[in-house]
């Protein structure tokens, strides 16, 4: 089992620790070429009078591209750390990092996909930067289609035949997705919202939060062996079932590739 998840545009930098070493990051030997390659690429981006806009960053975050220029220096914290926000918060990754048991599960279970490293795992050491997946750097160019070569063998041997739970955003999901090469069984968890009419509305901070919780859940099981790395998709939709505020979990339908999608429902306010 892999739990996929976007990266968080809010992150709590480290006052110390280690510098990068992309030796160290998931699948060093593979990616660590295309990873000094939008390093550069970004690098001289940031430089630029004009690296703000060029970066998709907004006034309160214009100043950050400055990040981006002492990559190799900075001090890196565990992604799982680093990353802050909604999804984050509601998956309780600063107590799971905490565990060794759950620990161990963020490090070989869980990735989070970056526009600046591709893939990384939940325990991978990277700096503070600014750069999302949906940016176009002069060389790679945009960086979904740029990184999916890559990734496909690195992603779809860790995938192998499991299932894979999909929390990624959008922007995120072209750069990896299962090919019939691989027999992974990727579920793309959307979360809706059900309306006392019986209708029914997509959310996105509620998403945000409601995949959170069940990434944290199913880590907390995989640790605890209540949950298998083998197990299937309808597994995973038992967990989801008893997540807090979820009414409902429905499976769809399997496309050619093996790709599902996980819906849970919420619900709405009455009318």
């Amino acid at each position: 089992m892999l739990i996929l998840l976007p990266p968080s545009e809010g992150k709590t930098p480290p006052a110390s620790g280690p510098v990068l070493d992309l030796g160290s990051l998931l699948a060093g030997e593979a990616l660590s070429a295309p990873r000094r390659e939008v390093m550069d690429a970004l690098a001289r981006v940031s430089a630029l009078p004009e690296a703000a806009s060029l970066l998709g960053l907004g006034p309160r975050s214009a100043g950050d591209a400055a990040l981006n220029l002492v990559l190799e220096q900075a001090a890196c914290a565990p992604a799982h750390t680093l990353f802050t926000g909604v999804l984050y918060d509601a998956a309780g990754m600063a107590l799971l990092g905490a565990d060794p048991a759950t620990r161990r599960v963020l490090g070989s279970n869980v990735v989070v996909m970056s526009g600046l490293w591709g893939a990384l795992r939940a325990t991978d050491p990277v700096p503070e930067h600014r750069l999302s997946m949906s940016t176009s750097l002069e060389g790679p160019g945009r960086l979904g289609p740029f990184w999916q070569p890559w990734l496909t063998p690195v992603l779809g041997e860790l995938a192998g035949d499991g299932v894979v739970v999909d929390c990624r955003s959008g922007a995120y999901s072209p750069a990896w997705q299962p090919t019939p090469a691989h027999a992974a069984a990727l579920l793309r968890v959307k979360v809706v919202v059900e309306r006392a009419d019986g209708s029914r509305s997509v959310v996105s901070h509620h998403a945000k939060h409601t995949r959170g919780l069940l990434t944290g859940t199913l880590v907390r099981a995989l640790a605890a062996g209540t949950l298998s790395p083998a197990d299937d998709a309808e597994a995973v939709v038992g967990v989801a079932q008893g997540l807090e505020t979820v009414r409902g979990a429905e499976l769809g339908a399997a496309d050619r590739a093996g790709r599902r999608d996980l819906v849970l429902v919420l619900d709405g306010p009455s009318r």
